[in-house]
């Protein structure tokens, strides 16, 4: 059977050689996302070590330097020419909550060739439980620990001068859905108090 995504190990050995690349509090960030997405989906009866492993790639585009759409370009084509095409989708989907394109924050620095295969690709992904759990961790981790979603979005704003209403509404939406396949709140979840 074909692997989608690698091992626990095999996922912390790229981050850290990653990092070693291209350091920054990326990495930190990343595995922030990773024991979030893992404390979720436990909490949700989905597979909480793919969820680790998935969180933990999301950014690992990274490695290839400072880039804003490129390291969802890099990250993916990364992902895939290793044969993980779970990771790489995540790499992906991660920064598409409501599949729209233009809604990406931060500069669209790759060339119209690459933006057509992120489109593409894009398109054709039909976001499962997944997508959406490494979207909702990604939009509460800081690289110091989860935060709550108006403080890490309000963060992301700041950085880049704009945060779209739609993008925001969807981080509410996909939280408020992951807490009734929990029964509880994410607050609980994560140990962040209300």
């Amino acid at each position: 059977m074909e692997k989608k995504y690698p091992s626990r190990e095999e996922a912390e050995r790229l981050v850290r050689e990653a990092e070693g690349i291209y350091p920054g509090p990326w990495g930190d960030h990343s595995r922030v996302v990773a024991r979030c997405a893992e404390a979720i989906a436990a909490a949700c009866g989905l597979d909480a070590e793919k969820a680790y492993v998935l969180g933990l790639l999301h950014d690992i585009g990274r490695r290839f330097g400072h880039g804003h759409m490129a390291h969802v370009y890099d990250g993916y084509a990364y992902m895939r020419d290793l044969g993980y095409k779970d990771a790489a989708r995540i790499c992906l989907t991660h920064s598409f909550n409501t599949k729209v394109f233009e809604d990406y924050i931060g500069n669209v620095d790759i060339p119209e060739e690459k933006q057509a295969v992120l489109r593409e690709a894009l398109a054709r992904c039909e976001f499962d439980d997944y997508d959406r759990l490494i979207q909702l961790c990604d939009a509460v981790s800081m690289a110091e620990g989860p935060a709550s979603l108006e403080e890490r979005m309000g963060s992301v704003k700041a950085r880049y001068g704009r945060y779209p209403q739609d993008k925001w509404d969807k981080n509410y939406e996909i939280k408020a859905y992951f807490e009734v396949k929990a029964g509880k709140s994410l607050e609980e979840i994560l140990g962040l108090t209300e």
